[in-house]
């Protein structure tokens, strides 16, 4: 009878301190959904779902709350941001790994590294002191000339420019996230063998050809990965828009007009709740910010696995 090999105890241990970390992670997870819903209860039984979603008033003083304002601005502000930062990104990247000199590639990088240990609130005094005057001045005027004589599109350019805006905050928010991509992609650029770049380069293909044909293929799961580390950011991001935004819960095509995301509604007006409804509408605003994120990144890994299986083959 062959005799039943025991397991050292450090890989017990080991194991068991794995999966306490790993089941810890689960739990924080549910157990944050559970105080979600719990504190929200009162909000969810009052307004329901489609209502609540759909309902753009929120008047505190007659207590009827709805998060399709604060929905609205989230997404607005967090695709504009990423149209804004991704070209972006890409650039500084394929600029780092293939076109900077030697010298300037340590500097640059750890330039842009270190944009992304800069604090969000300083983002946003940086945004409202500076970047709005100069949006309020200059950028908008010259996008409502321009752009905004142009029959439908023209409708995203109206209104009187103040700097306090959606405009404002997706772009305060793209430089925010641009560190993150830049980073992510530099690094998955630079995984690149050479011997693939230098067989390109002897079949007489260019630099760009080179970049194009055969780096960016080769790096585009750690680019998406970028790109969705960059979504979680932009979508929890508070204190940099809370300072260019405005608060203004309204709809309103025009990217000149203030509104509201749910997480500076959160901040502005949590320690105002003076009455039960109101403190549950804004926990049910929170567990909506959850859920929406919890999905959202849940699809980008879903088509990210979909790329790498694919790419694998």
């Amino acid at each position: 009878m062959k005799k039943i090999r025991r397991l050292p105890l450090s890989d017990i241990f080991f194991g068991i301190i794995s999966f306490s970390a790993s089941f810890l992670v689960l739990t924080l997870i549910f157990s944050t959904i559970f105080v979600l819903y719990d504190e929200s209860s009162l909000a969810i039984h009052r307004f329901g779902i489609i209502n609540f979603i759909l309902t753009e008033d929120w008047n505190p003083v007659k207590e009827i709350f709805g998060a399709a304002a604060p929905l609205y601005g989230t997404l607005v502000t967090t695709v504009l941001s990423l149209l804004f930062a991704i070209p972006v990104a890409l650039g500084i990247a394929i600029f780092l790994s293939e076109v900077s000199p030697h010298l300037l590639k340590t500097p640059v990088g750890i330039a842009i590294e270190m944009l992304a240990a800069i604090p969000s609130i300083i983002y946003g005094m940086w945004g409202l002191f500076t970047l709005a005057p100069i949006m309020a001045d200059y950028i908008e005027p010259a996008l409502q000339n321009t752009l905004g004589q142009i029959p439908i599109i023209g409708k995203l350019f109206e209104g009187t420019p103040q700097g306090i805006d959606l405009f404002t905050a997706s772009v305060v928010l793209s430089i925010m996230i641009i560190p993150f991509i830049a980073s992510i992609a530099r690094d998955s650029l630079n995984l690149t063998p050479n011997l693939m770049k230098e067989s390109a380069y002897a079949l007489g293909a260019t630099k760009w050809d080179v970049v194009k044909d055969v780096m960016i293929p080769y790096a585009k799961l750690g680019i998406y990965g970028g790109i969705v580390l960059a979504l979680g950011r932009a979508l929890g991001e508070t204190m940099a828009v809370a300072f260019v935004l405005g608060n203004r819960h309204e709809i309103s095509a025009s990217l000149f007009d203030a509104a509201a995301t749910i997480t500076v509604t959160l901040a502005n007006e949590f320690t105002e709740a003076d009455s039960d409804v109101y403190l549950s509408s804004l926990f049910y605003l929170a567990l909506i910010l959850f859920v929406m994120s919890f999905i959202i990144l849940a699809v980008a890994k879903f088509f990210l696995l979909r790329a790498e299986r694919g790419y694998s083959r």
